[in-house]
């Protein structure tokens, strides 16, 4: 049980050293990115929810 234990963890360790972690810059831009794309939803969302709340207003009244 033990080796078993041990070699996974030096698996890990070998795939951990493969792993190549996104700079400063990358992570910077793609948060730019992510916050930009939630807005443009958002705002794509709530005039879409105005649009439909004045039909079924104008429907039901």
């Amino acid at each position: 049980m033990i080796a078993k234990v041990s070699g996974f963890l030096g698996n890990v360790k070998s795939e951990l050293i493969k792993v190549t972690w996104p700079t400063r810059k990358d992570t910077y831009a793609s948060t730019v990115v992510v916050i930009a794309f939630v807005l443009l939803v958002a705002v794509f969302l709530w005039g879409v929810d105005n649009i439909l709340s004045v039909l079924v207003k104008n429907l039901l009244s």
